[in-house]
Formats: structure tokens, C-alpha cells, sequence
């Protein structure tokens, strides 16, 4: 393992802070992060195993090494920081996109960016509506109290990502199920275990679409029918790309949801001033991506000594950035512990930056204004059917979110 060079000044923190840490309020970063938020630009943390590796705090600093190809994000690579023991055990494994340095990665995505453009999203939105607008049909229908986590939350970014990709619906019960415990699993076995299944589960459906006579309209549809016979995909990194997307489409704009509705409701003034004025609703929900930064601890590792804020990052070294930090840096942000629809900066890392920026960043934004603007304004009297307190949320070692959000109305 590299040791990481020895600084002292202002950019580096004096001693190592453990990484990753629960939040002890849902929408704010965990308190022992708090003395990163000092103005330096890295500091030193400490992972589960006592590997010390880079912590990014600064809002310019991260931007500049988030676009900087000396970082990698292949988790193959010697010395890619894990920050559980159930990512540890999977760092051997290829994970399509997000795990790929250029050039594969940029071969792969611009096959993807035709279905995740601004024009493609815009013209998603009537059905992201019609769906929105049943979901809230049946759960009215219902009566209060309802869980808006499986209600609403879940269900949404589900059938939305399910009707892109071209994956039965009927089967979301068993996907969900396998996300969370790949996400957030009690041990690295369980993790593993997630991941077989889905990868059957994606290999089953890929060759039972490869047999179609008539193929659907689906991204991956599109994808086995023109990319697999000329070999720009095979079968393995197809399986692999369509688990990615899948994911990721569902579990992190579900939690936006959750998490984003407690937050309004825990904001009354905030959420009247939206309610005022729902021309604020697309400025809302960045800022709502900004405070709530629920992918926390990007990864990558050096290739190269990078030299960066009078620190040698050397190579080999690990380096995460805290999204919940560098989204509040107060050299760039006034007022970051703040709820700010006005806000003149609205340049966040919520998405990531540089190449490996959020493929379905526009799709989650418009997920997100229909679903929140729709609720409020459907549900009015919409309130928390439980002490805020007692409302359990997620810990930090995932994605951060509501594990259930009891409400009325």
C-alpha cells in the first residue's frame, strides 16, 4: 500500500476522520464530518479496514480531479479504495460504465446518450406524468396513512426505468430486492449472492430478447438487436451494462423522492414558497440535489503522483470525495446548511463531474419535478404520519435515503 505523503498547512486535516459515517439527521452531512469543513481541500481519512486514503472536501478542487484521467475509477485496480467489506470483495469484478476508464467507457456510453439526452427526457415526461398521476390515484384511493417509500418513492423510478430498458415490470419485486441487498447487504456473501442473481436474471431476459422475432423498443432491445452481432458489445458486458442501469436507475432517484419530500416537510417555509410559485420547482429540486447529496464517497485511485493544493496525491493512493462536504463548501456556497431555491450557484457534484457524470441526470430531473411537484400539489395537507425523529433513514456506508416515510394528509 502507498503511504500518503506527509502534509501539514491548511489543505490537509490534522488527523485521519473515519469514512463513511451515519447521519444523524437525514439531510444533513454526519456531524463528524465537521472538521472537514474548515475551508481545506483534502483531507485524510480512515476506511473500515484502517487504510488511510484522500477525502476531497472542496468544491473547485473536486471538480479538477473528478475531470483529471490520472484518476482512475476501475475498481480492478491495485489500491481502488473500498469502503465496506462487501465492496471489497467485489472490487475483482467488472462493473460496465461507472468501473471503466476511457476508452471503454466513452465507447460504451455513447451508446447510451441518444436515450438520456435533455430532448429525450423532455419528450418522456407526459408518460413519467400518466405514471405519476397512478401511482397517486391508487395510493389516495388507499386512504392514509401510506409508506410514500413503497407507495410512491420505489414504484416511480421502477416502472420508469423498466419502460426505458425494456425489462418486465411484472418482476420488479425481485430486482428491488436484490438492489438492496447488493447496496446495503448484511455481509460481502450476501452482496455476491445479489449480484449472481441479477446477473442470471439480466442473462436470462438478453437471451430471451436475442430470440425474438418481433423486438421490443426497449434500450436494451435496441442494444442486443444492433450491438451484440457486430461484436461492440458481448454478452458478458451487456449483462453487465444492463445490471448498471437498472440499478441505479431506480435506487437513487427513489431516494431523491423519499428524502427530498422529508425534506420539504421538514421546511414549511420553504415548501409554502414552492407551493406559491411552482415556476421554483426546477431550481428546487437542484437544490434539493445539492443539500441532500445522497451519493456520498465517490472512489478512484491514482495512476500518476498528482500534484494539486500543495499535496502529492502519489500513485496507488486512494481518493474519495465526500458529496456531502464539497456541496456545502462555504468558499462557494453562502448559507450551505441552508434550503436556498435562489441560489446563484447552482454548480453541485450531486451527479459526479468530468466523463463519468451521471448518464440519466436529466431523466432523474424530470422524475423529479413531476413527482414532487405532482405530490404537493395533488396532496396539499400532505404531513409526516410519524415523529420526524422516529422516521428511520439510512446509514452511511449507501445510498442515502428514507427507509420508510410514513405519512397522511
Amino acid at each position: 500500500m502507498t503511504e500518503l505523503t506527509d502534509t501539514t498547512g491548511p489543505a490537509a486535516a490534522a488527523g485521519p476522520v473515519a469514512f463513511p459515517q451515519d447521519r444523524s439527521c437525514p439531510y444533513h452531512p454526519p456531524t463528524g464530518y465537521a472538521p472537514l469543513r474548515d475551508g481545506r481541500s483534502l483531507s485524510r481519512a480512515t476506511l473500515y479496514d484502517g487504510r488511510e486514503v484522500w477525502l476531497v472536501t472542496a468544491r473547485n478542487t473536486a471538480r479538477a480531479l473528478l475531470a483529471d484521467p490520472r484518476l482512475s475509477t476501475d475498481r480492478r485496480r491495485s489500491g481502488f479504495p473500498a469502503q465496506t467489506p462487501r465492496f471489497q470483495a467485489s472490487l475483482s469484478r467488472k462493473v460496465a460504465l461507472l468501473g471503466l476508464d476511457d476508452p471503454e467507457h466513452q465507447r460504451q456510453r455513447r451508446m447510451l446518450i441518444p436515450a438520456f439526452t435533455v430532448k429525450r427526457a423532455a419528450a418522456l415526461r407526459p408518460w413519467i406524468q400518466r405514471i405519476v398521476d397512478e401511482l397517486l390515484d391508487t395510493m389516495i384511493a388507499r386512504g392514509p396513512v401510506a409508506d410514500l417509500v413503497t407507495a410512491f418513492a420505489l414504484p416511480l423510478p421502477s416502472m420508469v426505468i423498466c419502460g426505458l430498458l425494456g425489462v418486465p415490470y411484472a418482476d420488479h419485486e425481485f430486482f428491488e430486492a436484490q438492489s438492496r441487498r447488493l447496496l446495503r447487504g448484511p455481509n460481502a456473501a450476501d452482496t455476491l449472492d445479489a449480484r449472481d442473481r441479477l446477473e442470471q436474471y439480466m442473462g436470462e431476459l438478453i437471451d430471451s430478447k436475442a430470440k425474438e422475432a418481433e423486438p421490443g423498443d426497449g434500450i436494451l432491445d435496441d442494444l442486443v438487436r444492433h450491438r451484440l452481432p457486430t461484436g461492440e458489445l458481448d454478452r458478458t458486458d451487456l449483462i453487465s451494462l444492463a445490471l448498471i442501469l437498472l440499478v441505479a436507475g431506480h435506487e437513487t432517484t427513489a431516494n431523491m423522492i423519499s428524502l427530498g419530500t422529508y425534506t420539504l416537510l421538514r421546511h414549511p417555509a420553504r415548501l409554502a414558497e414552492l407551493r406559491a410559485d411552482p415556476a421554483l420547482l426546477p431550481t428546487a429540486v437542484e437544490e434539493l440535489l445539492r443539500m441532500l447529496s445522497i451519493a456520498e464517497g465517490l472512489q478512484r485511485v491514482a495512476l500518476e503522483d498528482i500534484e494539486i493544493e500543495g499535496i502529492t496525491i502519489r500513485a496507488g493512493d486512494g481518493v474519495l470525495f465526500s458529496t456531502s462536504v464539497i456541496n456545502r463548501d462555504t468558499s462557494v456556497y453562502d448559507g450551505p446548511d441552508d434550503l436556498d431555491f435562489h441560489r446563484a450557484d447552482r454548480h453541485h457534484v450531486a451527479f459526479g463531474f468530468g466523463i463519468h457524470q451521471c448518464l440519466g441526470q436529466n431523466l432523474a430531473r424530470a422524475e423529479l419535478e413531476i413527482a414532487l411537484g405532482s405530490l404537493f400539489t395533488r396532496l396539499p395537507g400532505l404531513r409526516l404520519a410519524a415523529p420526524a425523529e422516529d422516521i428511520p433513514f439510512k446509514p452511511g456506508d449507501t445510498v442515502q435515503g428514507m427507509l420508510e416515510l410514513p405519512v397522511t394528509w
